[in-house]
């Protein structure tokens, strides 16, 4: 089997300076697959898992295309869009164009809401190659008049499925309608469920498909398990976890983002070095608290599942499912945090006795068991800070561990028969109205 480089893909000299400079040799699958036809001008849709390389593999070969026909004027229109859903995943994905397009005269921006107007109009006013932005704010700038997308040859939807999920179909569709019909457009997901494929037929014209699963998935990469516990006792959990040393960087999950406020007070009550980050916050503050993380001052960061898009830090040692998320898709999106880069990672689960459906069907998406270990909490009356209420520990946690481990396979029937419950209840239901209509006749 070949052992592709970046040369064999046609990347030009630039481009493979400034890949070697950053340690970039070899493509990703999802690089090798994608990088050719996107330079050949074709229509695409990708689904590849987070922390596969998708980034490079659309951001260069859009930056070799741009370089060959480069714009003379200093006052330029821009020739590309790229929409994500969140600020944080805009700010990587223009932090990559930065990177790999170090060495042309490339000119790009990023547009985003949350900050002030000012900068990003006047960056738009002095010609722009490339936009990476949220729909929101570009559509703004647009209303107002100081943002055109006529002359736009490329245009990108990156995590369409994360984008439909926040509700942004429609600002989708009016950015859409601004767009050139000839132009060229990359669709990538994470996930493919059946309304990101009916909408990606809305937009892409005899697409190639392109579905990558690498010899060895982050989700492979990862050692998973699970610890069933009270609700009561979750907080205890956690910040036992986190006082062992081998916790040294971490990303914990919670579904809403006051929690992930209460929980972050929590953990600095008890002095662990904590940050929270989700859509409340300013951008300014989530990037306090992403570069706290990134630089090692922080040993913790709360994270809301909308806010987590676009972390992409390659040193994450675990990843801590507070609560455990609401679909097994935000499961996988979640786990890739870690094991980027090739590395490998932790992650931890907290399962509530009530949700083991939710378990059962995440362990069907992934096919994969997950290891389920047993609690074990510290006294919580030699941690200073610590004044939650907990369960009780020997009797609760052991009964939870029996309990769950002999309802596993009754669950997993279920979770693979969903629905059959509404048969029987229509079923009872037409038995009812053929007895009524007897009693009638009579």
């Amino acid at each position: 089997m070949k052992n592709y480089r970046f040369e064999d893909l046609n990347i030009k000299a630039p481009f493979l300076k400034a890949l070697n400079e950053g340690g970039y040799v070899s493509p990703t699958p999802i690089q090798k697959e994608t990088i050719p036809l996107v330079l050949k001008g074709l229509d695409l849709m990708g689904m590849a898992q987070t922390g596969t390389g998708k980034t490079a593999a659309f951001t260069l070969p859009i930056l070799q295309k741009l370089n060959a026909k480069q714009s003379t004027g200093k006052k330029r229109d821009p020739r590309a869009l790229i929409l994500a859903p969140t600020r944080e995943l805009a700010i990587q994905i223009n932090e990559s164009i930065r990177k790999y397009g170090q060495y042309i005269a490339i000119k790009h921006t990023v547009i985003f809401g949350g900050v002030k107007e000012g900068p990003q109009v006047k960056t738009l006013a002095r010609g722009v190659d490339i936009i990476v932005a949220t729909p929101g704010r570009l559509l703004d700038l647009i209303n107002q008049g100081v943002c055109s997308l006529s002359k736009i040859q490329f245009f990108v939807l990156d995590e369409a499925d994360r984008m439909l999920d926040m509700g942004f179909i429609k600002d989708i569709e009016k950015v859409i309608k601004l767009l050139p019909e000839r132009r060229q457009t990359l669709f990538f997901s994470a996930t493919m469920p059946e309304t990101v494929v009916k909408f990606s037929e809305t937009i892409l014209q005899s697409p190639v498909k392109v579905k990558v699963k690498s010899t060895l998935t982050p989700v492979e990469r990862i050692s998973q398990s699970v610890i069933v516990i009270e609700p009561q006792d979750k907080v205890l959990q956690l910040i036992t976890l986190l006082k062992d040393k081998v916790f040294e960087t971490v990303i914990v999950f919670t579904r809403t983002k006051h929690k992930a406020n209460r929980l972050c007070q929590k953990l600095i009550n008890v002095g662990i070095l904590t940050e929270a980050i989700h859509s409340n916050k300013s951008q300014a503050a989530r990037q306090r608290a992403l570069n706290s993380f990134k630089d090692g001052e922080i040993k913790v960061l709360i994270a809301t599942d909308i806010a987590a898009r676009g972390i992409d830090i390659e040193s994450i040692s675990h990843i801590v499912n507070f609560d455990i998320p609401s679909t097994p898709e935000d499961y996988v999106h979640r786990i890739g945090r870690t094991a980027r880069a090739g590395a490998s990672g932790i992650a931890i689960t907290f399962c509530e006795p009530s949700e083991r459906l939710k378990l059962f069907r995440i362990e069907k998406l992934i096919n994969l068991k997950l290891e389920v270990i047993k609690s074990y909490l510290l006294n919580p009356e030699n941690l200073i800070g610590f004044n939650e209420e907990v369960g009780d520990k020997s009797s609760d946690n052991k009964k939870n561990f029996n309990q769950f481990k002999s309802k596993k396979n009754k669950s997993s029937k279920l979770s693979n028969t969903k629905g059959k419950s509404e048969l029987k209840r229509n079923a009872k239901k037409i038995k009812l109205k053929e007895k009524r209509k007897k009693s009638k006749k009579k």
